[in-house]
């Protein structure tokens, strides 16, 4: 895997819309975020642009992220924001050009399904984190989740733990090892049997999702045991699965009841509540990389993403 190099004050980061179009008064607000951190910006041909429920064509918007991996003025792209459409172009892609041209890539929710063709086909470190016009720009956003940018300007091993936030909690005890894969649940499930699916087997897998009830992710994870990834895994994390309440359903499974149906029997550690995702505050780390889940003393090691 290659890791991207780190960013310095300067540089200029590219701001792409991918998948979706963003809220555009949010997006204008995170500005003074990257300025902040000493950060140029310049917007791709999507950042703006609005074609249905996505930010523009699938020709364009694949135009827009091999643009920002081929030009040399442009050390990192940030995405704007999720939504839909990242999967409906990713076989298009240049990969050989993004390989050549390795930078960071930071987004999360639709965008895992780019993290992991990346990863698949130009073995690059990627990084789920949040985004300007999701994320950033609204008053949620907290200075802890602000705070994991810094890890793009120096290489630093990363420790989740109750430090960070109080709630993460051991379904299966043990130790596993191995790089950390995956990111968005539905992403993932609809990746399943295709070239764009993560390396699973002795990985750790990362999942999240958001206003998904009980009964979708159910079914997405069983998608997963029978597609063999659950089997295959060394560990598995489970991240921010926020606005899960039943709601077309009187009677349902809590989320709860659906976790340990899963992976209480699984014969690998297990933890749950880990603030990565849709929630604040917001843990951003690099994918593909390796680390260590201790599930029965609660903390996530990761090794550094950038170089």
């Amino acid at each position: 895997m290659q890791k991207p190099q780190r960013l310095k004050k300067g540089d200029k980061i590219g701001i792409i819309a991918p998948a979706s179009s963003p809220n555009q008064k949010a997006l204008e607000k995170s500005l003074a975020f990257l300025t902040a951190l000493g950060l140029e910006y310049e917007f791709g041909k999507t950042a703006h642009s609005e074609y249905g429920y996505l930010s523009a064509t699938d020709d364009l918007r694949k135009a827009d992220v091999e643009d920002m991996f081929r030009r040399e003025d442009i050390a990192g792209i940030i995405c704007a924001c999720g939504g839909y459409g990242s999967a409906r172009y990713t076989d298009t892609l240049d990969f050989e050009l993004i390989r050549q041209n390795p930078k960071i890539f930071w987004g999360y929710s639709d965008i895992t399904f780019l993290h992991n063709a990346f990863q698949r086909h130009a073995d690059l470190v990627t990084f789920h984190g949040p985004m300007l016009g999701s994320d950033i720009g609204h008053d949620t956003f907290l200075e802890q989740s602000a705070a994991q940018f810094q890890q793009l300007f120096t290489p630093t091993a990363l420790v989740y733990d109750d430090r960070f936030y109080a709630g993460i909690e051991t379904v299966v005890e043990g130790v596993a090892h191995g790089k950390i894969v995956g990111g968005n649940l539905s992403l993932l499930a609809s990746a399943v049997g295709t070239d764009y699916m993560p390396l699973t087997a002795g990985n750790l897998l990362l999942i999240e999702d958001v206003d998904e009830e009980p009964y979708r992710v159910d079914g997405m994870l069983n998608q997963l045991r029978m597609a063999g990834v659950l089997n295959e895994v060394s560990g598995v994390i489970i991240a921010s699965f926020s606005g899960a309440e039943p709601k077309k359903r009187k009677k349902s499974l809590i989320l709860d009841e659906v976790f340990a149906h899963y992976f209480a029997s699984l014969q690998v550690p297990v933890v749950k509540g880990v603030q990565i995702g849709h929630c604040q505050p917001h843990f951003a780390l690099p994918l593909g990389v390796n680390a260590v889940l201790d599930a029965t003393n609660r903390a996530i090691t990761i090794e550094a993403g950038v170089q």
